[in-house]
């Protein structure tokens, strides 16, 4: 494909937009930084060209010379213009210092004054080139850029690569890009040959679909329907600049395409590819728009559809590089989506309708022929809005939400305006199918439209519950859409139900108030058992087991069992709110991890199969955190990553999954980005003012910064999460199990007496709910303050009684935690570690197994507190300052100080800085002299 210059990437590109090629970029910038060259390859369009001048902007700046041609196939039959882009603007500066034969060549190919060529000069002008080179390169580094490497004509190609090879050892570098076709492409073999030796060959693969929608996003389409970011993905095949055209052309388009029409595909685009098309015949043409048209065509197909000799057109196509040629595949494959694309846009509205009536035939799934029949009809059908009812039905039981909501569509399309049923209810059921498939910019397009026609009170209110439905977790942004809903259902129990089950959630998400979302729930449970609406009084009843879980109400276990009652109503058996969910979520908390883990994996296979992404998205979040809680941290970061990577996609609970890979990367993967994720969600949960996950999103970075050696920063993200949860009326300490991190920190900074206090609040609800491993953990934590006291032999006892427990719960990386305080409290007896490292190693705990190794690492300090006159003279200090102090007085380092006190380096400096300014002294060296002094003054000369 020749990609014209009026479309090509801007010409600047700093290096934190060259988007989804982080990874790429900087393996490119360590082979530049380290001396090598780079060889980016790709086909047309995928971004080459933005990393190369991203990456010749940044290394650019640290060469002496930077020599830069672009070639482009207009010109490739020039020769040496290649060579006189790169040479031309350091001619005069290197043509001294050049032998008279090599100058003379190089002149003449430059300026084109006599009649060089390789055949008469070839020599000459080889070593000119290499000469040249070197001597740029005595005076300091060159980096020679060069773009479209397939593009140089080809006697700059042969005298670049001559120089090239033979550079090794001089400071030139090569940055260069050359397009190639296929991902088992090896186009690029000639000219890395041509490249110097180690040159890193870096190729450009597609984006994936999140990329794409960061890509668009950046360049001014980020409003655009989650859907139409997804077409947009395949129809460009993960190609950047065939993605921004069709973005762009949507843009410009007055009216979005249709459901089941493909995106128009702008002027630009269709040049790339339908220039082959004029060489197929007549025929051929109309057997390829007939395999456009299909969604998985094949030559059996095709025949079935009246295209006879498919097999001979196909052949022809492929010829002409339009179709893949896959010799074992069935299936009839484009050489890339756009040519498909392309081709269904480029032909008539006549043609198309009626590649569609022969598919409608043809097909033999009745879904696609649904589609078909319904493409190639226009105007209302009945017939043909019945059959895609159908259709939408069975493919919602196939577990294709998303195909149910376009099918749906398609017959609100076909409804006559007094079919029955209507269109507002055919577009209400693809809205609710949209939902489920994650399509939430689709669901809500649809309600606005039905509550602009609407007058039938049960549509209104089911538009007005897809609204807020869509809202998620920013339910404050439709509060006004709550009176409006209330006024349109009346005095029917039904549609009461439906609005006060929401209005339970806003009590809960926005309001922060537990026992209101409790007593909504309730009201809704039974305004839906009056109106006899089965589905709507189990989610109430779910909805109500899960806040009174969460409030540690006694009422809790009764209610689940009412919602477990027959008859059950499917659609919420297995749904994200239903209560298999809320089963689930007092078995983790009731410290029933085996049963807990079984559960959450029956309902996430479930989901799976039916297609519903916001329930897949939850089901995945709680396996990862049973895992967790089991000390998988390996596989519970496996899904907490794959529950991230599906809520950014479909836009559903970002800041919940945030949170839970934030607590998986602590626990077993990268501490900076467990970081960077906590306060994501801590960011995203007081935008959306979610006070429900605000505190759960404050207890992951508070955990986070504690693996970080930060417990300074722990207390203070773990107190708002203590405020926070008194405020919402939040007593089982099983919901966010923070509470011993917060003591384990307060502990670190010099504050055992606070430390004693959380404990002594937390054991009481943990004592009344039977919470035994919040128990273990309080125990663990409640050691270190006896450690911290100088009550090192109850410190060993609880520790070692609290591991116990923790082990026989199944909470591995818990137990691995007091095994490695137990550790640091014996200090480093031979042996004293292993434990710790073991468990740490079979949980896959890496934050934790790098704490051992600086335990391991720092000095072993005196065992010995210090004399207590010592402490007397410094009477004034908290009891963290005059244990550090102590400590400086026998010649401890700051390292040693903090292997013996379980706390970091960085808060011995802050409790020294506080003891400086106590005592108002300078620094170590005074702390000794007063307590030499109030020694001397005590005892008397000798």
């Amino acid at each position: 494909m020749t990609v014209r210059r009026d479309f090509q990437e801007p010409a600047r590109c700093r290096p934190d937009l060259v988007i989804g090629r982080e990874e790429l970029f900087a393996g490119a910038r360590d082979q530049l930084a380290s001396g090598g060259s780079v060889l980016l390859h790709g086909p047309a369009g995928i971004g080459k060209s933005t990393v190369l001048r991203a990456l010749a902007e940044e290394y650019g700046a640290t060469a002496r010379t930077v020599l830069r041609c672009s070639a482009t196939e207009s010109e490739s039959h020039l020769p040496f213009l290649a060579l006189a882009d790169l040479l031309g603007l350091v001619l005069d500066d290197v043509s001294p210092r050049l032998p008279l034969a090599q100058r003379t060549a190089l002149e003449s190919a430059l300026t084109g004054r006599g009649e060089s060529s390789l055949q008469r000069d070839g020599l000459a002008l080889r070593l000119a080139v290499l000469s040249a080179l070197r001597a740029l390169a005595a005076r300091g580094g060159v980096l020679v850029v060069a773009d479209d490497l397939q593009w140089l004509d080809p006697a700059s190609a042969e005298l670049l690569g001559f120089a090239a090879r033979r550079l090794e050892g001089t400071p030139v570098q090569l940055l260069c890009a050359v397009r190639t076709e296929g991902q088992e492409s090896r186009e690029y073999d000639a000219h890395l040959r041509s490249c110097p030796p180690g040159t890193l060959a870096v190729r450009l693969g597609p984006l994936s679909r999140a990329q794409i929608a960061q890509l668009l996003d950046h360049r001014g389409h980020g409003g655009l329907p989650r859907s139409t970011v997804r077409e947009i993905h395949r129809t460009s095949g993960g190609n950047p600049l065939f993605a921004l055209e069709l973005g762009r052309a949507l843009a410009d388009s007055p009216t979005p395409p249709r459901p089941g029409e493909p995106l128009p595909v702008p002027t630009s685009l269709r040049a790339l590819v339908l220039s082959r098309l004029d060489m197929l015949s007549v025929e051929a043409r109309r057997t390829l728009l007939v395999a456009s048209a299909g969604a998985r065509p094949t030559p059996a197909l095709l025949h079935a559809a009246g295209r006879e000799n498919a097999e001979a057109e196909c052949a022809q196509a492929a010829e002409l590089g339009l179709l893949a040629t896959e010799p074992d595949a069935p299936a009839v494959r484009f050489a890339h989506p756009l040519i498909s694309a392309a081709l269904y846009a480029e032909a008539p509205a006549h043609e198309r309708r009626a590649a569609h009536a022969a598919l409608s035939t043809a097909a033999s799934d009745p879904i696609e022929r649904a589609r078909h029949l319904a493409l190639a009809t226009t105007g209302t059908d009945p017939d043909v809005a019945a059959r895609l009812a159908e259709a939408a039905t069975l493919a919602r039981d196939r577990g294709a939400p998303s195909v149910a909501a376009h099918l749906g569509l398609l017959a609100a399309r076909h409804t006559p305006s007094d079919g029955a049923p209507s269109q507002e209810e055919r577009r209400l059921q693809a809205a609710e199918d949209a939902i489920t498939a994650g399509e939430i910019d689709l669901a809500r397009d649809i309600a606005r439209e039905v509550l602009a026609r609407a007058t039938v009170p049960a549509d209104r209110v089911r538009a007005w519950i897809t609204v807020i439905d869509s809202a998620g977790h920013t339910m404050a942004e439709v509060d006004a859409v709550f009176p409006q809903a209330l006024a349109d259902a009346g005095d029917d129990p039904r549609l009461l139900a439906l609005v006060h089950y929401q209005l339970a959630w806003r009590a809960l998400i926005v309001e922060g108030d537990f026992t209101e979302a409790r007593q909504a729930a309730a009201h809704a449970a039974e305004l839906a058992a009056r109106g006899k609406d089965r589905r709507t009084e189990l989610l109430s009843l779910a909805f109500q087991a899960q806040t009174e879980t969460l409030m540690g109400h006694p009422e809790a276990p009764r209610t689940i069992k009412r919602a477990l009652r027959e008859p059950q109503d499917p659609r919420v058996a297995w749904h994200h709110n239903g209560a298999g969910s809320a089963r689930f979520r007092w078995l983790v908390m009731g410290d029933q991890l085996a049963e807990a883990r079984a559960t959450v994996t029956a309902l996430l296979r479930e989901v799976r199969r039916r297609g519903s992404v916001e329930s897949e998205v939850h089901f995945l979040r709680g396996l990862a955190e049973t895992e967790l809680r089991a000390g998988h941290c390996g596989r519970a970061l496996e899904l907490a990553r794959e529950s991230l990577r599906l809520a950014r996609d479909s836009g559903i609970g970002e800041t919940a999954s945030a949170m839970l890979t934030s607590l998986a990367e602590a626990s077993g993967g990268d501490v900076d980005r467990a970081l960077a994720l906590a306060r994501e969600a801590v960011e995203h949960a007081e935008e959306d003012g979610d006070q429900m996950y605000l505190s759960r999103a404050l207890g992951a970075l508070g955990y986070a910064q504690l693996v970080a050696g930060d417990p300074a920063g722990t207390v203070r993200s773990l107190r708002r999460v203590r405020a926070l949860e008194l405020g919402l009326g939040i007593t089982d300490p099983a919901r966010g199990r923070w509470q011993g991190d917060l003591a384990e920190a307060l502990v670190r900074i010099g504050e055992p007496a606070e430390a004693q206090d959380v404990i002594d609040a937390v054991r009481e609800h943990a004592l009344r709910l039977g919470r035994e491993s919040v128990l273990a953990v309080l125990d663990r934590s409640e050691a270190l303050v006896r450690a911290a006291r100088g009550d090192l032999e109850a410190a060993v006892a609880q520790l070692t009684s609290a591991q116990g427990r923790l082990g026989k719960l199944g909470y591995g990386l818990e137990e691995a935690r007091a095994a490695l305080a137990l550790a640091r409290l014996r200090g480093r007896r031979p042996g004293a570690y292993d434990a710790a490292t073991r468990m740490f190693r079979r949980c896959r705990a890496l934050p934790w197994l790098r704490q051992v190794d600086e335990s391991l690492a720092a000095p072993e300090p005196e065992p010995a507190l210090a004399a207590p006159d010592a402490l007397d003279a410094l009477a004034v200090l908290a009891a963290m300052e005059r244990q550090v102090a102590a400590l400086v007085m026998e010649g401890a380092t700051n390292r040693e100080i903090a292997a013996r006190l379980f706390i970091s380096v960085k808060t011995v400096e802050a409790t020294l800085t506080r003891v400086y300014r106590k005592l108002g002294i300078r620094s170590r060296v005074d702390i000794v002299r007063l307590a030499a002094a109030r020694g001397r003054a005590e005892h008397g000369p000798s």
